[in-house]
């Protein structure tokens, strides 16, 4: 797309010299900073988007949260576990053997 600016002279001599010294035009000047004014504006919008999703799970959340009690167990208090992980591994062995006959 083709624009056509306006600009003070002596500010243009200045932009071309700076892209000059850049190695590059004053039009990729130009394009580039356009660029980033639109990749930063939907940056801002992007996270704009995530605060809102954050605040309304915030909201959820302390509208569903319910009052729990004290904690006044362990972990272990809410499995009824006759055995140990390594006496379900040797039971669970025996019971293979004695299947396939071994």
């Amino acid at each position: 797309m083709n624009i056509t600016l306006d600009i003070d002279e002596h500010v243009a001599k200045k932009v071309r010299k700076i892209a000059s010294d850049k190695n590059t035009t004053l039009e990729a000047l130009v394009r580039d900073y356009l660029f980033s004014v639109a990749y930063s504006n939907a940056l801002e919008s992007e996270a704009a988007a995530r605060k809102e999703a954050a605040d309304k799970l915030q909201e959820n959340i302390d509208q569903l949260k319910r009052p729990m009690g004290p904690r006044n167990w362990k972990r272990e208090d809410l499995y009824d576990r006759p055995y140990t992980h390594s006496e379900h591994k040797q039971k669970a062995f025996h019971l293979a053997a004695l299947l396939i006959g071994i």
